[in-house]
């Protein structure tokens, strides 16, 4: 079974990656889900951050389409595009979401965290670091 999902990489100023735990499960991911019928990515998207997150979103760029073992739902794969996202408004725990964590993605925390977005997503936002010119004065 394919669970297809949208995800969100909110990145502070810091570059710190905003993972979410939702009630009920044990690892952290990118905010996001699935889509409802009839929506495209951006849309769902644009739900998705408001129902869990309560922040709008102003902006979103493709970072990939990634596919993993799902992180809970036992034998399925989930099949992700994760967008690097601009949002406006205030982050709060909402909805189905229990807790919030920033983490480093080059340096992630010991918790358990989703299949795709250790084996995959980070290592695609530590990749976009290295790549990415920095400003020069």
């Amino acid at each position: 079974m394919i669970v297809e999902v949208v995800g969100a990489v909110i990145r502070d100023a810091a570059g710190q990656l905003l993972t979410v735990r939702k009630r009920g499960t044990q690892r952290f991911m990118l905010p996001g889900g699935k889509r409802e019928p009839g929506e495209d990515d951006l849309t769902a998207l644009a739900r998705e951050l408001a129902e869990e997150l309560g922040v709008r979103l102003v902006s979103a760029e493709l970072l990939g389409r990634f596919e993993a073992a799902a992180a809970n739902e036992a034998g399925a794969t989930v099949r992700s595009h994760a967008y690097l996202v601009e949002i406006a408004g205030e982050i709060a725990i909402r909805a189905e979401i229990e807790e919030l964590l920033w983490i480093n993605p080059a340096t992630p925390p010991d918790v358990p965290i989703a299949p795709l977005l250790v084996g995959q997503i980070l290592p695609a936002l530590i990749a976009l670091s290295t790549t990415t010119p920095s400003g020069s004065d």
